[in-house]
């Protein structure tokens, strides 16, 4: 009898979306009195990696981040949302999409957008080997536009890579290896 590969189960978009809340202080701040932008980076990994986590049901990786956009700037005393949720998968790779989110902490005011990011994780098994994933289960019209643009991300991703690859590859067959 032969092992034949049994596909996970799909889960749903909510199974794994996540918010973590943190409210800036002094120690967050660069020199010019606002949040480091790498305090930002932080918590979008965070949340991006609780997500990657849950919905593969196990160890996630960092593989990429790109389209790191910062709206506006982050002050001492803001309450930030890092919203996170898988917009798409692959076999063992997942992009999560991550929204950030500022408020004053003793105002009433809505929260505003301040960054938005798209990082790639790897689940990973106990000797960090890739491991499949289940696929994304997307359950509202947002979420299908979510993971119809992760997929257009991906495939710029893999076209820039594979050009910079062949680039590499010509430059060193020309002797011009750097």
């Amino acid at each position: 009898m032969t092992d034949i590969p049994v596909e996970p189960q799909g889960k749903p978009v909510s199974a794994s979306r996540t918010t973590l809340s943190h409210i800036m202080t002094a120690s967050d701040t660069n020199l010019l009195g606002t949040v480091h932008g790498g305090v930002i980076m932080k918590l979008v990994d965070d949340a991006a990696g609780a997500v990657a986590g849950r919905h593969s049901g196990g160890p996630a990786v960092t593989a990429s981040m790109d389209e790191m956009a910062f709206l506006a700037p982050v002050r001492v005393g803001d309450l930030v949302h890092v919203r996170a949720q898988c917009n798409w998968t692959g076999r063992s790779s997942m992009e999560i999409g991550v929204r950030v989110l500022a408020e004053r902490w003793n105002e009433s005011t809505p929260a505003t957008q301040v960054g938005s990011a798209y990082l790639v994780f790897t689940a990973v098994d106990a000797e960090g080997k890739p491991r499949q994933v289940p696929p994304v289960l997307p359950e509202t019209e947002q979420d299908r536009r979510r993971n119809q643009e992760a997929q257009i991300r991906r495939t710029h991703r893999l076209a820039r890579r594979r050009a910079i690859t062949e680039l590499r590859e010509r430059r060193t067959a020309e002797g011009l290896d750097d």
